[in-house]
């Protein structure tokens, strides 16, 4: 077994109560762990960054999904970057920069199928690999190239732009040729940030006026793709300026995640069929076939400087219950992560 000076006790974050509506610092616990010694072919793992993601709202209702609810009384699973500071595993060293599932806790341990060990890229922040480089851009990509189909010259229109999908996937179309990218944000700091740092042509704060009142003035000839993160009235608007033809990838639907009631669907769907429109939902898990074609691209992207990304950081594990909620308020810019190791 190699080793550096390794923690022993891991600090966690565990659901305890299913969230009614918002979720409240009530519906968890923080509980720290003594760790095991390391059995064959396991690592210990400093983490260094935790990702908070969307997704993980719907996971906190007992309801049958794409990926079973979080169980009661267990550490919240989900997105980690740390650092390797034991391992009885051939293949993964001490130093050693790994990937893994074991979400909300400072250290991670468990088998080495569970980490998979990343390059640490010179000037690039290790949470990097949780956000543009990992799933929050292959998410961006697939939804773009392959659910939407999205084709050199098209008008594409992104909910959620100044989020960490939004931000990727504005970048991705100007670089894959879109001939007019178009967003919607929360706030007139975000319309500026992704209108001149991510790749779009234009961009409407949905709090100014409704959306379907808004767009039509920045889309004069239409919409052939939409890349919907936020559903409810961002669909609607958008079903009204969708071309003949045009291709919806449905992401994410925030924008009902927290409501205790249901939420209004849109009053147009009959534009789906006068308009010959293509909605399709889409998770990852049935598109990783597709990784290496994203690796290859973003890889060169990112060698290249065309790739900006930004992200949000809260510090401490003991805050990541924080960082969820402001996420879901919409109080976060590009990637949410918490950092749980040292600062860089």
């Amino acid at each position: 077994m190699t080793t550096r000076t390794t923690p022993t006790r891991s600090t966690q974050v565990q659901l305890v109560a299913r969230p009614q509506g918002w979720p409240t610092h009530d519906d968890f616990r923080t509980v720290i762990v003594d760790l095991p010694e390391l059995g064959p072919g396991e690592v210990r793992v400093q983490n260094e960054f935790v990702s908070v993601d969307p997704y993980m709202r719907g996971r906190m209702n007992d309801v049958k999904s794409y990926t079973p609810p979080y169980p009661l009384g267990e550490t919240m699973a989900g997105g980690a970057v740390g650092r390797v500071v034991a391992s009885t595993a051939e293949g993964i060293a001490v130093g050693d920069v790994v990937l893994h599932q074991l979400g909300w806790r400072d250290v991670a341990q468990g088998p080495a199928a569970a980490f998979r060990v990343v390059p640490e890229l010179p000037g690039v922040p290790l949470s990097a690999h949780l956000g543009i480089l990992g799933m929050t851009g292959f998410t961006a990509y697939v939804g773009l190239l392959e659910i939407a189909q999205m084709q050199p010259g098209d008008t594409v229109l992104i909910s959620g732009a100044a989020g960490a999908v939004g931000t990727a996937a504005g970048q991705i179309a100007r670089l894959k040729g879109a001939g007019r990218v178009v967003g919607s944000a929360g706030s007139a700091e975000k319309v500026a940030l992704v209108t001149q740092r991510f790749g779009y042509d234009a961009a409407l704060c949905y709090k100014d006026a409704p959306v379907r009142e808004q767009l039509p003035a920045l889309v004069p000839d239409g919409v052939d793709v939409y890349f919907d993160n936020v559903g409810g009235d961002h669909l609607e608007a958008a079903l009204d300026v969708m071309n003949r033809g045009g291709r919806i990838a449905l992401c994410g639907a925030i924008a009902g995640y927290n409501t205790t009631d249901r939420v209004p669907g849109p009053d147009n769907m009959a534009k789906v069929i006068t308009q010959g429109l293509t909605l399709r939902g889409f998770t990852l898990g049935d598109h990783m076939r597709h990784y290496a074609d994203f690796a290859r691209d973003m890889g060169e992207w990112f060698a290249a400087g065309q790739i900006d990304h930004d992200e949000t950081v809260v510090d401490g594990i003991d805050h990541a219950v924080d960082a969820f909620l402001d996420l879901m308020r919409g109080a976060s810019t590009g990637k949410m992560v918490v950092r749980t190791g040292p600062r860089g």
